[in-house]
């Protein structure tokens, strides 16, 4: 780069981030950001101690540079140390840990930022390393390998977007009794000639015995232990139950990921609208994404017979994709298959999945169920792709990732003006302008998602969740039998929806329906097991309104388990402790709420809810006034 300005140098990068950083978004945002402006702090300390400087640090990235890339190393091994100590202090769900890369490179310096391939490549292997662990590019490797009392897994060679060559990775093993030792590298690796002989051999295999591979994969897979039934954590449907696990990347690059997500969800999208299934939701069954987990397990927590596992091998316009359906309480395979396809044929494999799985259960399909399971998508391969890369950034759920969700649904449309879902995941960010405070004006971002929602149901009105947030935005306009009306059509087109059954339960709390309220958020927790911290919040506000302040403050106190700083559960157990005549411990409950947010109103909080009858706010406001609140 000989531009003016630009001064070439040879540098160590270190590039960290966050798994799994939108769910700890989606999950809690104040105590996220909180713990990564904690560890942003130590980080940075670290950095400066090892004659480093950051940078860079947007959203949970952090981007320094060394002039040595042993202080990088030993950087990085001492900053997964310290946020191992610091992660004991917090509840497993809200665990931060970050992933590591290290790269010795050129780049390009202009004032205090670097561009350039040294960044690039730290960024990939970094995306390569594990949750707490570090990964070292081969340049790195050469460097320290002599120098530091660590020892290395070589992970073999990985392709980097924009650069020529593949990249040579190796993770940093940092147990006493692996000091000094060098796992999987081949010294013969490097020859040409004896890679390109292995390139052939493997193609032939793939070829010649592609077939053979897959059955042994399936001979050796058939040895399942069943779930019991008697250690379900909830009873089995009476209607066939079916959790849908992540299906696996295989490609071995990390930017597919969200292609791959995205077909786990649609399938079991489709499969939530038949009614003769019970469906476990995506929100539960992402639990287990990039876990080892048994399938006897996963069986035995959420509480169904079948389980689908699959994979997805990506390369260019192809796909290998591998699925199994398993009956768990039996431990046996129901059926197995590889589907290798044009990606063009996306669309009809996912229809194909579906229809296989409801035919190995036994379950007939109406006319409308069938047009139903395939509603709402597009043939434009490129358009999908951005919605379901928008869908990420939509659940960090917060201001700067909502914008960028917009930028890529606008450009989906615009590849496909017929693309009825992404109406309506258009019309969910000015809905979230709204939740975040970035909308200028709440009831034109609501006017506007409604004309998209709705643009979304003319295009398709066999879309479930066009239907389930105009519940939720009617609920909140006071507009009661709009939101109800809505809120049941939702459900009928999707009788396994979690978030439909939420959102009209909120509406009819509102509306004094509580009894019923209580029964729709029992049903979306069965079909969502590890539900979100709001489902308990909400169902907490519905015995409350009943006067049921025990129990209320029961499902508060299960929100702090997976969203310790939310604010609003410590406003409604400031109410309730108050109504029970509890007043120290509603004031002890308002210290906490202060402390998440100094300039918190209490009382105008307690008017957020939209009740038909205003008695239950005012009571609600009177509670807050008795427990000496201004």
């Amino acid at each position: 780069m000989a531009e003016k300005g630009f001064k070439r140098k040879l540098a160590a990068i270190l590039s960290a981030d966050v798994k799994g950083y939108s769910r700890l978004m989606g999950d809690d945002e104040e105590a996220t950001i909180s713990t990564i402006t904690e560890y942003r702090k130590i980080i940075s300390e670290l950095v400066k101690q090892h004659e480093g400087r950051v940078v860079d640090s947007p959203g949970d990235n952090i981007l320094a540079e060394f002039a040595s890339v042993v202080d990088a190393v030993k950087c990085a091994v001492q900053t997964q140390t310290e946020i191992t100590e610091r992660n004991e202090t917090l509840s497993e769900n809200r665990k931060m840990e970050f992933r590591i890369g290290v790269n010795l490179g050129d780049v390009a310096a202009e004032g205090d930022r670097i561009y350039g391939d040294g960044v690039n490549v730290a960024a990939r292997i970094e995306s390569l390393a594990d949750p707490g662990g570090i990964c070292i590019s081969r340049t790195a490797f050469d460097q320290v390998r002599k120098k530091l009392t660590f020892g290395y897994e070589y992970l073999g060679e990985h392709s980097v977007k924009n650069i020529d060559e593949p990249v040579r990775v190796y993770r940093i093993l940092t147990a006493p009794e692996q000091a000094g030792v060098v796992i999987g590298e081949k010294t013969a690796a490097g020859k040409k000639w004896r890679r390109l002989a292995y390139a052939a051999v493997v193609c032939l295999i793939i070829v010649a015995g592609g077939l053979t591979a897959w059955n042994i994969y399936l001979q050796k897979s058939k040895r399942i232990a069943p779930a019991s039934i008697e250690k379900m954590a909830f009873p089995l449907p009476d209607k066939p139950s079916i959790a849908v696990l992540p299906f696996v990347n295989m490609s071995g690059d990390p930017e597919q990921e969200y292609f791959i997500d995205g077909l786990t969800e649609q399938i079991i999208t489709t499969l939530s609208k038949n009614s003769a299934l019970f469906v476990i939701s995506r929100t539960s069954t992402f639990t287990y994404k990039e876990k080892s987990v048994k399938v006897q397990q996963v069986s035995q927590e959420l509480g169904v017979r079948y389980v689908l596992e699959g994979s997805v091998q990506k390369a260019g316009n192809q796909l290998r994709v591998t699925a199994q359906l398993i009956d768990a309480t039996m431990g046996k395979h129901l059926w197995a298959e590889q589907y290798d396809r044009n990606l063009a044929g996306i669309f009809d494999l996912q229809d194909e999945l579906t229809l296989k799985i409801t035919k190995s259960l036994s379950i007939k399909l109406t006319e409308g169920e069938k047009i139903r399971m395939r509603s709402g998508g597009t043939q434009n391969i490129e358009a999908a792709e951005k919605l379901i890369e928008a869908t990420g950034y939509l659940r960090a759920i917060n201001k700067e990732s909502n914008a960028v969700a917009r930028q890529l649904i606008e450009e989906s449309i615009a590849l496909d003006p017929q693309y009825a879902m992404a109406y309506s995941s258009l019309a969910m960010t000015h809905v979230m302008d709204v939740w975040l405070g970035s909308s200028k004006s709440p009831r034109a971002s609501f006017e506007q998602a409604i004309k998209l929602l709705q643009k979304s149901i003319d295009l398709d009105e066999n879309l479930d969740l066009p239907h389930a947030f105009l519940c939720q935005i009617y609920g909140l306009q006071r507009k009661y039998e709009q939101a109800i009306a809505e809120g049941e059509k939702a459900i009928a087109l999707n009788p396994n929806s979690d978030t439909a059954l939420v959102f009209l339960a909120m509406t009819m709390d509102w509306v004094g329906r509580s009894e019923e309220a209580i029964a729709m958020y029992k049903k979306a927790m069965r079909l969502c097991p590890f539900s979100p911290g709001y489902y308990y919040l909400n169902l907490g506000h519905a015995y409350r309104s009943l006067d049921r302040c025990e129990e209320a403050i029961r499902e508060y106190k299960k929100t702090f388990k997976l969203t310790p700083n939310n604010v609003r559960a410590y406003i409604a157990l400031v109410i309730c402790y108050s109504l029970l005549g509890r007043y120290e411990d509603a004031r002890t409950a308002a210290v906490e709420a202060k402390k998440i947010n100094p300039e918190l109103s209490f009382i105008q909080s307690a008017k957020i809810h939209p009740y038909k009858n205003q008695d239950l706010t005012a009571r609600f406001i009177e509670a807050l006034r008795k427990a000496g609140l201004p």
